[in-house]
Order: C-alpha cells, then structure tokens, then sequence
C-alpha cells in the first residue's frame, strides 16, 4: 500500500500557473525554468495525467511563453492570486477524481501560494516540484516553500514527481518516460546511459 503523500498517475493532475511573456525576463534561470515545466507537461501527456493551465492578466501581463503554450490547453485569464477562482479549474480535477494536484509556475509566493493554499482548504493534496517553481527574488521563493510544506504541500522535483506517476518500469508507457528522461539529461549537460 503505497504512502498517502506518494503520486499516482491515475490520481494526480497538473496544473500550469501564469508562466508569462512579460514576467518570465524577472525570473533567474526562467529557460531552466520553462524547460522543467515543458518536460513536466510532456511526461503527463505520455502518463494520461490532465493538464490545466491559468493567466494572471493577460492584457498586461502577456500571453503564456510560446514554448509552453503549445503544449498546453486552452488557458482562461483571472485577476485573483488563486487559480481556483476559475472554478473549471477546481471542478475539472473533481471531475476526473484527481485528488493530487502538482503544480508548476510562477511566482512562487503569489499565485503558486495563493492557489496551493486554496487546494489544500479544498482537501486536494498539493505537490510543488520545487525545480518548477520560482518568483523573481530567492528569498520570497525559499519562505513561500517552507510556509507552504508547513500548511501541507508536498515538496518534491520534477523527475521525482515523474517517476512517481509511473510507479517503475513495468508501466507501459516506460520506455517512452525512460527517452524523455534521457532528452532532459542532454538538455542539462548530464551524462548519459
């Protein structure tokens, strides 16, 4: 029986926050940034995880970066911090009896909180890759983490998150995680298998 914090694919969801055309030149390391959360949506299409992505602003704040805007559904625009005030947001997951909610964005200590917070009010379980995260200052990315694993939230990373949802290597879409992971390790200058 697995632990109640461990990830399922079958029950986890993830959830794409603001990553934006005039924010992301704020953010240190926002490539680095955009190529985790690019990988993390690539790996929950191959695991049938769904997908879900919001915009703070859009009109000022500009669309979500091309690069994950391909990749990623339709995203409705809100004005609150909280990305669970688009209800479809909250309903959708519902719906499809996620419960794990993993979320990626931007900033950490504002609409990331804000909606982790709102999730966790809700009895979602929430899950912050820690490598998909970031606000424009370190200081308010490390106290936003640290407040929010107090509250509940599950810190993890990336590849853990993704090896979690497969489970191992019987899964049968292993071999096409196991390429993804390998295209990821060329992309960080990792040596390779």
């Amino acid at each position: 029986m697995p632990h109640p914090t461990q990830l399922v694919g079958s029950e986890s969801g993830l959830l794409v926050i603001d990553v934006q055309e005039k924010l992301m030149p704020m953010i240190p390391h926002g490539d680095t940034l955009v190529r985790e959360i690019g990988f993390m949506i690539d790996a929950a299409r191959i695991v049938d995880v769904p997908v879900q992505a919001t915009e703070q602003y859009p009109r000022g704040l500009g669309n979500t970066v091309a690069e994950l805007a391909k990749r990623l559904p339709p995203r409705p625009d809100k004005t609150a911090f909280s990305s669970c005030a688009v209800p479809a947001v909250v309903e959708s997951f519902r719906a499809a009896r996620r419960s794990k909610i993993v979320l990626a964005g931007i900033e950490t200590h504002v609409c990331v909180l804000h909606t982790a917070l709102d999730l966790l009010a809700q009895d979602f379980r929430v899950y912050l890759p820690v490598d998909a995260v970031s606000s424009r200052y370190l200081i308010d990315h490390e106290t936003a983490l640290r407040r929010l694993e107090r509250a509940g939230a599950v810190l993890t990373t990336v590849e853990t998150t993704l090896f979690e949802w497969v489970g191992g290597g019987g899964h049968p879409k292993f071999k096409q995680i196991s390429a993804l992971v390998q295209e990821r390790m060329k992309a960080l200058g990792a040596p390779t298998a």
